[in-house]
């Protein structure tokens, strides 16, 4: 089969948003592998060769892939690009899987990194021994918004018009971006990784919503308008609080965070005097049904990989972050798990000890060492 382009792309993750990206850019005629470390969850895509997928504007076509497969090793010999859709949870396995396996130039983009996935993704691959010369971006949310809709199938429902995407350190970012807009042109610059993990609009509606409306959930198995219903003038006072918190910290880190409010407007054309009227505004919310169960990646992604290291650098920079301090707690209690024990820590991001000028200075220009006797 002939592609379009010279250029490799390995797709990692077989999900939602995996299965989708994978088809898109394979019947967009580039050369695609897509690998999941479960092969039973891609063999049916392996032995039709590729995926259905249906557009935003209803067009049906097929991605055939230029190979399938569970072994790592074979997944990412020789491609330029990586992207990595997964959640945040696997981002850590993953890079231990990749480890051995990588060569120089390679560029890996997390998509989405949530909160401070590119500063651990580089330091698992730095405890695993990797030498090679590879550059870690990742992009501040996903896409797509897509559905897994059958063993090879998938459906994109829209994209963003553009995607904010930073470096690990940001004077990669635009080599990076000169390879990811010959596929995605959506992708546009961010100042540095900070931008991108104190942008994480996730961390604010996605937990604190499902927490707050646990009862709800698991009486109705989440028959009711997660943003519509869930969101309750009270309710949308807490969501304001941690939206504060969350740009406090970032405030403190030298980040011009957008509000939660700020993005609605920009993303939805969405506006209110409150974020609840805010929220209440957005059509895009409108038929938006909650989780079905409170064992969803609302809690056991969102939680340990977006509220506690934006808490952990709230902590370690002077912010008050007692609401998401609670709201950590509360799913601590509600899963039984310690999340900020498995939870992206400085000590995970290998930010630990550092001050703001030595983080400053490592997502800015890679280095690590104060210049200062």
């Amino acid at each position: 089969m002939s592609y379009q382009s010279g250029l490799q792309i390995t797709v990692i993750g077989a999900g939602h948003g995996g299965k989708a990206m994978a088809a898109d850019l394979a019947a967009r005629g580039y050369a695609v592998r897509l690998y999941n470390r479960t092969y039973e969850n891609i063999e049916v895509i392996a032995i039709r060769g590729g995926i259905e997928i249906t557009f935003e504007d209803g067009r049906r076509d097929i991605g055939y892939l230029h190979r399938v497969t569970s072994n790592i090793a074979e997944a990412i010999e020789g491609a330029q690009l990586i992207m990595v859709v997964v959640p945040a949870s696997a981002h850590r396995d993953i890079a231990l899987a990749c480890a051995p396996h990588l060569k120089d130039e390679q560029v890996i983009v997390l998509n989405p990194g949530r909160t401070g996935g590119a500063f651990e993704f580089r330091q698992v691959l730095r405890e695993a021994g990797c030498t090679a010369n590879v550059t870690i971006a990742e992009a501040e949310t996903f896409l797509f918004a897509s559905r897994s809709e059958g063993p090879a199938e998938a459906h994109i429902f829209r994209r963003k018009n553009t995607l904010p995407l930073a470096a690990l350190p940001a004077t990669q970012t635009e080599t990076v971006l000169s390879l990811v807009q010959e596929v995605y042109p959506q992708f546009i610059t961010a100042r540095n990784v900070l931008y991108t993990s104190l942008n994480n609009m996730g961390a604010i509606f996605h937990p604190a919503l499902t927490l707050l409306n646990a009862g709800w959930i698991e009486a109705t198995g989440g028959d009711f308008e997660f943003y519509i219903d869930g969101v309750t003038p009270s309710i949308g006072r807490v969501l304001e609080r941690l939206d504060r918190e969350r740009v406090t910290v970032a405030t403190a880190m030298g980040v011009r965070a957008q509000s939660a409010q700020e993005w609605l407007a920009r993303a939805y054309s969405a506006h209110g005097e409150t974020l609840h009227e805010a929220i209440h505004a957005n059509p895009g919310y409108k038929g938006i049904t909650a989780p079905r169960t409170l064992r969803h990646r609302y809690i056991f992604e969102d939680v340990p990989y977006s509220l506690v290291p934006i808490a952990e650098l709230g902590r370690r920079f002077g912010v008050d972050v007692v609401g998401m301090e609670a709201m950590i707690q509360l799913a601590c209690i509600l899963h039984g798990t310690d999340y900020r024990h498995r939870g992206r820590t400085l000590k995970r991001m290998g930010l630990e000890g550092l001050s703001l000028t030595e983080i400053t200075r490592l997502v800015e220009t890679g280095e690590e060492e104060s210049s200062q006797p």
